[in-house]
């Protein structure tokens, strides 16, 4: 089974591929001009590189969110033109669950921070088990005071809102903020596709019709529709 996997969740976007068990490729942008300019011509492109084409592919993985209100929206509209073009099936990935999946097997909790805007992060805090991660702190929008008056032991931090908020992360929490290497510090499309495959092979698809992003909150535009 091959599975392509695609992350738009923050200026960094990229592709992977996988085959079964075994990552094929993978290609990270950062992206000085929009994602819905490049991830078309990166996913050509990977393809090329990896032998293969659009109609090897099996299914399709989209990281789903939270994240860039932009970047979500072109990455499922790009994974749902693949999948009515091509016939794939369609799984998607909750984007701080894959983020997580950085550093497995990790001995600390682990919290991956997106720059929500607003003075707030998406944030989650994930514990590693004997099956994988799962979610101590659910996905949430948060002010970074708030959410570090949940943490009470030693943490991993990644992502950039770790970047932003650094400061503030270490005078609250002293010892206990660990901070994870630069290049643990992005989403990883690898991450993705992993997980992705997991789920194409319990046969967790997703219906491409009703699939929409996590957001978590309301964009600009529709809070201000919403106010007339």
């Amino acid at each position: 089974m091959k599975l392509l996997a695609i992350e738009t969740s923050t200026m960094l976007g990229g592709v992977a591929i996988m085959d079964g068990d075994t990552l094929i490729a993978e290609s990270r942008i950062n992206i000085k001009v929009t994602h819905s300019e490049r991830i078309m011509g990166e996913i050509d492109h990977i393809l090329m590189r990896s032998g293969l084409t659009i109609r090897d592919i099996d299914v399709i993985c989209i990281s789903i969110g939270p994240g860039s209100f932009t970047g979500l929206r072109v990455g499922l509209s790009t994974a749902k033109g693949l999948v009515y073009a091509t016939g794939c099936k369609l799984v998607a990935v909750p984007t701080l669950e894959a983020f997580a999946w950085n550093i497995p097997f990790s001995l600390h909790q682990v919290c991956p921070l997106l720059d929500a805007r607003k003075k707030e992060v998406y944030a989650a805090i994930f514990k590693w088990t004997n099956s994988g991660f799962v979610r101590v702190v659910h996905e949430q929008a948060v002010r970074i005071d708030d959410l570090l008056s949940q943490i009470i032991s030693p943490t991993i931090f990644m992502g950039e809102g770790a970047v932003m908020y650094k400061d503030r992360i270490e005078k609250k929490l002293d010892n206990l903020a660990i901070f994870t290497a630069p290049q643990c510090m992005v989403p990883s499309p690898s991450a993705v596709a992993f997980l992705g495959m997991q789920k194409a092979k319990r046969g967790d698809y997703e219906d491409p019709l009703r699939l929409v992003p996590l957001y978590l909150r309301k964009s600009e535009a529709e809070i201000k529709l919403a106010h007339g």
